[in-house]
């Protein structure tokens, strides 16, 4: 006659030996499978928006373009909200921030600063956390004046700050239709998108 405690403990023993033949197999599943697609640290997208009251004997730049008009934005800077948009896609984009954070409105080291100027440290900041600029969309609204004639200029500037060719670098420009602050002329505005990728191993972080 078997004996009881006998049998129970081959059972288990038998049972043991399933779970670790159970593991084994599932370890050597997970060692031969695919790696997981980089594709979502590899690529990154921001975005960015910008929106200044327009005023009277303000000088009127955008894109880095000097436009003739009677009015322009008002700002700590110069006011471009195209190149702020842009900046803020791109530190989006690489989560280093956004324009406010890097060039405050308090501080006089940028009054009446070139955007410019702004655009070519973000480009700086990009590089050395290991990303390129792959491409910038952006679209101005703005009632008066038109700015159709001034567009290829803009993206030749800005693509220039941003060391780019001017083939990364796209405006376009809407009218306000005659509303809100846009379309009565009190305002303009910008909005932009960026997509850069891993060039180099970045750091961790720059900033945070």
């Amino acid at each position: 006659m078997v004996d009881m405690a006998s049998q129970k403990r081959s059972q288990g023993t038998g049972q043991q030996r399933k779970k670790i033949s159970s593991s084994k197999r599932a370890a050597a599943r997970r060692a031969h499978a695919p790696a997981a697609s980089p594709l979502p640290t590899l690529f990154r997208v921001g975005i960015g928006n910008d929106l200044h009251r327009l005023a009277e004997g303000r000088k009127l730049i955008v894109g880095g373009v000097r436009i003739p008009f009677e009015k322009g934005p008002v700002g700590h800077s110069d006011g471009d909200v195209l190149a702020h948009a842009i900046c803020d896609a791109l530190l989006g984009a690489a989560r280093l921030g956004d324009i406010g954070r890097h060039f405050s409105n308090s501080s006089p080291q940028w009054k009446n600063a070139s955007s410019m100027v702004f655009l070519r440290h973000v480009r700086r900041w990009l590089d050395d956390a290991g990303y390129g600029i792959i491409n910038v969309d952006a679209t101005v609204g703005l009632e008066l004046p038109k700015l159709a004639p001034h567009i290829p200029a803009m993206e030749n500037t800005l693509a220039q700050a941003l060391a780019l060719e001017p083939g990364q670098v796209s405006v376009k420009a809407k009218s306000g239709e005659g509303l809100d602050a846009v379309g009565r002329g009190e305002a303009i505005r910008a909005d932009a998108v960026a997509m850069i990728q891993v060039v180099s191993s970045p750091p961790s972080s720059l900033f945070y």
